[in-house]
């Protein structure tokens, strides 16, 4: 879901970390869709803080609830609820990348059709997304949001297909890049994947009422089953029958791809306790310190994960090397975005309103930090002088991923190609004396599939989407080639 919007925006506390684009679920024939909907993108809210959307329809209408926020701050709320009867819902929680915060492109985004209501939700990015919106327009199509999920309703709504769900087939099927889909119409939800399977979308069950979600965890929230999950390149159709029943047509491709899972699945966005790709994240993101501590080892007293994304892997890296596993730093939990006007004297200590170190954890102690990735750079300054100020003795940084070279086009935020701290330094040592610490090493690639696959990358047919590390894109980037002549999009301001 691409949205075009400054980079501004971003929080300067919050700018140095990457960012998953949307969490989506959806339910078919449940009577508490609604209430079931928003527990599971409850679950889903690591995937995107700004903004939440659901559509139900209860037989004779569709009802929507839009709201810029946290997932609990409104749909808690039972009059919030109670605006969404039916037995069919979708939802979605969002964080934009490159795109405005708008109510108007906050999602689900419905439309009413020749074939009736359709309501569309969805995680990822298309790389053909803006090429396709310039020819809908040039054509004669209104685009109401800078959301391109727009561009799949205005396929939708052109197809020459005679069912809702051919045409929602026909119109993905011109869509390019990492994307998994809801839609829903009056009888109904419908869950699709891109052709590799870049973003996940699984499968469960509830009460006997099919339910399709990003993460497993969120199956988990509302104790329903895991069934499976949807393949690279599935269309599954659920329909609502006369008698209740419910039918599923499962519609795969006739030319399937080899899956290749979005490697930062594993290393950042998904919840621990997620299983994605059949894999147990907090397993993998354990194998990753494991494979670091054989590879980077070093002499010290503690290892110290940053929180919270670096704590499976500091686990593993402490199993591996015998140092004892220390908490070195404390989060805050519950500093939000507008905490506190961003003065500079605030960005001066920004870190520390995160993060706190335990200084008798530390002091006097050579520290191992180990962190899941690095991005730019800035917080790993801030958090290493941190930890000096605490008095550590020495300060190894640890990094169980690779280092990131190259944007990502498939639904992270990530920062331009020279804003990435790696691109920025000639060697390793340079950035270890940025940094500030006493050594940095980072996982290797082969050490990163050996922790998520068991295996190394096949440089011939890598098993896993990874482009940010290697500059190996598994699809087309049509909008980034022809960007010189996509005009920008003009962006309505926004109220809401």
């Amino acid at each position: 879901m691409t949205d075009l919007r400054s980079s501004e925006i971003h929080d300067e506390l919050d700018g140095d970390t990457l960012h998953e684009e949307c969490g989506v679920f959806g339910i078919l024939g449940h009577p508490d869709a609604a209430t079931l909907t928003a527990l599971g993108l409850h679950a889903l809210q690591h995937r995107g803080q700004e903004a939440a959307g659901i559509v139900t329809f209860d037989g004779k209408q569709f009802y929507t609830e839009k709201r810029m926020g946290l997932v609990g701050d409104h749909y808690t709320d039972p009059a919030t609820l109670a605006k969404l009867p039916g037995y069919i819902s979708i939802g979605h929680t969002r964080y934009s990348t490159t795109g405005e915060v708008a109510l108007r492109n906050v999602q689900p985004l419905f439309a009413e059709l020749e074939v009736g209501g359709i309501a569309i939700a969805h995680n990822g990015n298309f790389t053909n997304g803006l090429t396709l919106r310039r020819q809908l327009i040039a054509d004669g199509a209104i685009c109401q949001s800078t959301s391109d999920t727009e561009v799949v309703l205005h396929l939708i709504a052109r197809s020459k297909q005679t069912s809702s769900s051919d045409r929602f087939i026909d119109a993905i099927r011109q869509m390019e890049g990492g994307y998994s889909m809801l839609a829903m119409t009056r009888t109904k939800l419908i869950a699709a994947r891109d052709p590799i399977g870049i973003r996940p979308l699984v499968m469960g069950e509830l009460d006997g009422k099919p339910i399709f979600c990003s993460e497993t965890c969120a199956l988990d929230i509302i104790g329903a089953k895991y069934i499976r999950d949807v393949e690279n390149g599935e269309v599954v159709i659920c329909e609502i029958q006369p008698d209740g029943s419910v039918s599923i047509d499962a519609r795969k491709p006739e030319a399937p791809q080899p899956e290749r899972l979005c490697l930062f699945e594993y290393v950042y966005f998904a919840r621990p306790d997620s299983v994605v790709g059949g894999r147990s994240v907090y397993v993998a993101r354990k194998n990753m310190g494991i494979n670091l501590a054989k590879e980077s080892p070093v002499e010290a007293d503690v290892v110290v994960p940053v929180p919270d994304g670096g704590t499976p892997a500091a686990l593993g890296y402490a199993q591996q090397s015998g140092i004892p596993f220390e908490y070195g730093i404390i989060r805050n939990h519950y500093v939000g975005r507008t905490f506190i006007e961003p003065t500079q004297q605030i960005r001066a200590f920004g870190v520390k309103l995160k993060h706190s170190a335990n200084r008798a954890m530390i002091k006097d102690k050579r520290v191992v930090l180990v962190d899941d990735s690095i991005v730019r750079g800035t917080t790993s300054v801030k958090i290493v002088q941190m930890i000096r100020d605490a008095g550590a003795r020495e300060v190894h940084i640890r990094v169980a991923s690779p280092m990131i070279f190259h944007p990502d086009f498939y639904g992270i935020d990530t920062p331009d190609r020279d804003k990435l701290l790696a691109n920025q330094h000639a060697n390793l040592a340079s950035m270890c004396r940025y940094i500030g610490a006493d050594s940095l090493e980072f996982l290797t690639i082969d050490g990163l599939y050996r922790a998520v696959g068991g295996t190394s990358r096949d440089p011939q047919a890598p098993q896993f989407t990874d482009h940010y590390f290697t500059g190996d894109y598994p699809t087309r980037l049509l909008d980034q080639e022809g960007a010189s002549n996509v005009r920008k999009l003009s962006v309505l301001a926004s109220n809401g």
